[in-house]
């Protein structure tokens, strides 16, 4: 019989924990003399109280290990529990939204899509942005640990690949997962206090140089303002911009940096293919400007540097409407949020490595139609790879776009006009955060959309944000079954 006992253990540990962290803004209502701390303390005591009931009443003395559908249910499940409990506070606070949008606020927080219900962000109480950007923050660190620790386990969407990376190599160095997570975890604050120094001394005020530091490290994109990244300086865009890329690097290349082994971090060709997407489409993003676009010079190359690294990587800042940059630009924008950064970061959509096993893939094929004698093995990094892992990766870009397909098509049904369902569709499943056009667009947000289309969104988010197979085994007969 299936035991689900040990999954609501480990939820409900998790759900105590984000409990305990709302008493951060809570903190900050208090210590400003802010009556708002009152919402915080009621949610984090219902939130504590729920994690820690269950906790106890499916705890068991004996330890044991989790079975693979328990690591598929819970690899779900924690992404569903947590913003029903992450929402509380925009449904009682200042906000006084519904629950619909409440749970779409904390959806977007906790995948770091960066997609957005709330406007007048600018006149919100403090502990609410605080918030919204340590939901990011936690979303952004759980992401990492769950690509590197259960994905590769779970062998989804060709994630098997990275098993040895995130243990094996390590050899003698960091024996033990807990050690890795442990480093990473340290890192990922390291990079953030030191995103928060950067950009405090680009000019931004203390307050919100924290919070757009946990944001960038998480590329999740919320901001303190409406206008996000344009009320900021130029040197806060190009600070942006190399925070974002550095969060889209594989994590585990840093724990490996500071281990002594550096040439780990630049020999890996998946990083380096990155930074070539990068330079491509913002090379012709800059011309685009230079020629026709109204941005000429140093303006130009750094409005196109900070958006296309953006929505790259996935995090969803914007420092202009590039929406109104012509629609070569915005085609060029569309296919680049499908790409995403590396495999092991914060950063989301399809990933690099993908491309990199596809294109393998068929030009292995090329090369047996034209030589059907001939013995072909594919490699990745030096290493031979598997039909398993080809048939992975193949199986997740079929599903990838056959559910963005799906998720447009229900968009529309809802009565959102094409540019707006499909766009936004493909911002969900790639956890982007805004969309294209008018209503979604880099100017505007998801907060007219109807109740309908805000659910389908958020289900997409979590689609998106476990890597789709991950969700969609649970949804078999076998998965139940067996």
């Amino acid at each position: 019989m299936f035991d689900v006992r040990p999954v609501l253990n480990v939820i409900g540990l998790l759900v105590g924990f984000l409990g305990l962290t709302m008493l951060f803004p809570f903190a900050l209502d208090l210590a400003r003399g802010n009556n708002h701390w009152g919402v915080f303390l009621e949610s984090a005591l219902i939130t504590i109280l729920f994690g820690a009931m269950l906790y106890l009443a499916t705890r068991r003395e004996e330890a044991r290990g989790l079975s693979l559908q328990q690591t598929f249910l819970l690899t779900t499940s924690v992404w569903i529990a947590l913003p029903i409990f992450g929402a509380l506070p925009f449904v009682m606070g200042a906000t006084e939204a519904s629950y619909t949008d409440a749970f779409f606020e904390a959806m977007s927080g906790l995948t770091t899509t960066g997609a957005t219900v709330f406007t007048g962000l600018d006149s919100l109480p403090d502990s609410l942005l605080l918030w919204r950007s340590i939901l990011q923050w936690l979303g952004g660190i759980g992401i990492i640990v769950v690509a590197m620790v259960f994905l590769p386990e779970l062998r989804v969407g060709g994630m098997q690949i990275f098993r040895s990376e995130g243990f094996d190599t390590f050899g003698k160095i960091l024996p033990r997962a807990t050690e890795i997570a442990s480093q990473i975890a340290w890192l990922y604050f390291a990079l953030t206090t030191i995103c928060a120094l950067v950009y405090l001394a680009s000019g931004m005020r203390t307050f919100d140089a924290l919070l757009h530091a946990m944001t960038t490290i998480a590329t999740g994109g919320f901001s303190t303002y409406d206008a996000s990244f344009e009320r900021f300086g130029a040197s806060t865009e190009y600070a942006g911009a190399f925070f974002m890329c550095l969060a889209a690097l594989p994590f585990v290349r840093y724990v490996q940096l500071v281990n002594g082994q550096p040439q780990s971090l630049f020999k890996d060709t998946q990083i380096q293919a990155f930074f070539a997407i990068l330079a491509v489409v913002v090379g012709i993003l800059t011309l685009l400007l230079w020629q026709g676009g109204g941005l000429a010079g140093e303006l130009g190359f750094r409005k196109a540097l900070f958006n296309v690294v953006s929505i790259v990587t996935g995090t969803g800042y914007a420092s202009a409407d590039y929406s109104s940059w012509g629609p070569v630009a915005v085609i060029v924008f569309f296919y680049a949020g499908l790409i995403g950064g590396c495999a092991g970061s914060t950063s989301c959509s399809v990933k690099v490595f993908r491309y990199q096993l596809l294109f393998s893939a068929i030009r292995m094929q090329l090369n047996k139609i034209n030589s059907p004698n001939g013995i072909f093995t594919m490699r990745y990094q030096g290493r031979i790879v598997g039909g398993d892992v080809v048939n992975s990766v193949i199986s997740f870009f079929v599903i990838f776009f056959v559910s963005l397909g799906v998720s447009a098509l229900a968009l529309i049904f809802t009565g959102l006009d094409m540019l707006t369902a499909i766009s936004g569709a493909a911002a969900a499943i790639a956890n982007i955060g805004p969309g294209l056009g008018e209503v979604i667009g880099p100017s505007g947000n998801y907060g007219s959309l109807n109740d309908v289309a805000k659910w389908i969104l958020a289900a997409t988010m979590l689609l998106g944000r476990l890597e789709l197979l991950a969700v969609y085994t649970l949804l078999t007969l076998r998965f139940w079954r067996n």
